[in-house]
């Protein structure tokens, strides 16, 4: 996939399913599941993510940067 990642973003108008997969990547850690089937279950929407969306990390929170960028270049 070429150009910037994409990010999950719930507030966006998503299509169901992702909602759907969001919904439940965080779910299932707050149920009181098995753990292996937690991991499993995470697992396999991460992958589905990185194939389908091109980036495994896209239900994870968005990186953003520490600090910002100074508008002023003459600043040593």
């Amino acid at each position: 996939m070429s150009g910037p990642l994409r990010w999950y973003d719930p507030n966006a108008d998503n299509p169901p399913w992702l909602k759907a997969l969001a919904e439940v990547r965080i779910r299932a850690t707050r149920e009181g599941w098995c753990h292996a089937h937690v991991q499993a279950i995470v697992v396999a929407i991460d992958q589905y993510a990185e194939a389908a969306l091109g980036n495994r990390d896209y239900f994870l929170n968005k990186p953003h940067s520490i600090g910002g960028r100074s508008s002023n270049n003459n600043v040593p």
